[in-house]
């Protein structure tokens, strides 16, 4: 296969005039301007399009074993290259949980025979994610675990969470936290603050996330282990990590296209309605922001969907009483640029497609950071991007099996519109190229 005419961002920056990529048996052979005498089977011409490496999400829900009517593998990793993605890392919160080798296994053989996205299972940390004994994390690393987390709920138990990192460090797979003070935020529904007064609901104040990130930092000045944070959303805790990434700390974050683009407001002008119930929750205009400016700063190491589809029986009900979760794996990509956009693009265009690529890919186990780059003799995992697409977002159109996403019925300008994995195109955008 030969790409053509590509405006090319290899993963750190955009490389000067127009390029060619050639692919054959699934690797990147040649990235410059190859000969059109060359025998290709599919030539694609991307002339004004952005050919990136393959983008990659740390963090979705895929819901598979147990709860397939919210969403499969087969359609988590259509639903995926829809969106842009190559690479989706799906959560353990299954049932059962993701806790032993033959699950993690089961993840990796079933979307063998998917037509999408490559699906990488997290581990959980601790058995059947009651926080309590850990997890075979040695045998699912070895099985092909990525990642460890309990998400869905934060490690508990200091002392566990102290071992885990330990065993982590000598696996070389990185533990994922999801930052919350459990004490802090039982019965809690929406950001602490004029949307919880407004509403009369428990509040979930932002003291939860940070207080947590400033346990787990601690716990990884004193073990020397690599620790991720995950959907980080408030002020508090980018100021943490901030001073923690300072300190020389190896600690890193992801934060959400929802916590970048959308606020509490969006939950008191919409008449409380539940498509903006989330864990965490919508924070303020100001939380927002300082997400923005650690975007900016260097402070963010990757943007992660958390794509976490519900039936809209689980979904479309009152507020208090509706499942937390937002899906967004087919409109991601496109709301961040949008929201960018509007921003007035506050940081260069490659800072975006850096948190999507070589970003989270330095996260990844060392065998997987071959991947967010385009060079020779990597896969070719790559994503097609068009700055000029304008689409409307029609969740009922979706390969997801979700039906409910904020951004429906939005009119959204840049999008993905062609993805490979392994020199497979997973999927392409029709009319597009």
């Amino acid at each position: 296969m030969l790409l053509c005419n590509a405006v090319l961002f290899d993963g750190t920056r955009f490389l000067a005039g127009e390029k060619d990529v050639a692919v054959e048996d699934g690797v990147i052979t040649t990235v410059g301007k190859v000969s059109r005498t060359g025998e290709f089977d599919v030539i694609k011409d991307l002339k004004g399009k952005i050919l990136c490496p393959g983008f990659i999400d740390l963090h979705c829900h895929l819901r598979d074993p147990g709860q397939e009517w919210r969403e499969d593998l087969e359609s988590g990793a259509r639903a995926g290259a829809a969106g842009g993605f190559t690479t989706l890392v799906c959560m353990p919160n299954t049932d059962p949980p993701l806790d032993t080798p033959a699950l993690v296994r089961y993840v990796l053989e079933k979307n063998e025979k998917c037509h999408g996205s490559r699906v990488l299972p997290s581990g959980c940390v601790s058995k059947e994610r009651k926080g309590k004994t850990m997890a075979e994390m040695g045998k699912m690393a070895r099985a092909g675990a990525v990642i460890f987390t309990d998400d869905g709920s934060p490690i508990v138990d200091t002392g566990l969470f102290r071992l885990a990192l330990q065993y982590s460090t000598w696996l070389g797979v990185r533990i994922m936290e999801h930052p919350e003070e459990k004490s802090l935020t039982a019965g809690a529904q929406v950001n602490e603050g004029i949307c919880s007064t407004f509403m009369g609901l428990k509040g979930w104040p932002s003291s939860a996330e940070a207080s947590d990130i400033s346990r787990g930092c601690s716990l990884s000045r004193d073990t020397g282990a690599a620790l991720h944070f995950t959907h980080v959303s408030a002020e508090d805790s980018i100021s943490v990590l901030r001073e923690a990434k300072a300190a020389g700390l190896p600690v890193s974050c992801d934060v959400t296209p929802h916590h970048l683009c959308l606020t509490e407001e969006e939950i008191l002008t919409g008449g409380a309605d539940s498509v903006f119930k989330v864990n965490p929750p919508l924070r303020s205009n100001r939380d927002r922001d300082a997400l923005w400016e650690a975007l900016v700063d260097g402070t963010v190491d990757a943007i992660a969907t958390d794509h976490a589809p519900y039936h809209l029986d689980e979904k479309d009900l009152p507020f208090q009483e509706a499942a937390f979760g937002i899906a967004s794996l087919e409109c991601a990509v496109a709301a961040v640029l949008n929201e960018w956009a509007r921003r007035g693009k506050p940081c260069p265009l490659e800072r975006i497609l850096n948190l999507f690529t070589s970003g989270p890919a330095s996260i990844l186990p060392e065998k997987w950071k071959k991947l967010g780059k385009i060079e020779e003799g990597r896969p070719a995992d790559l994503t097609v991007i068009d700055l000029d697409q304008e689409r409307v977002v029609r969740v009922d159109e979706w390969e997801s099996k979700a039906r409910l996403t904020p951004w429906d019925g939005k009119h959204l300008q840049g999008w993905p519109v062609m993805t490979l994995v392994e020199g497979r195109i997973v999927h392409s955008f029709a009319g597009s190229i």
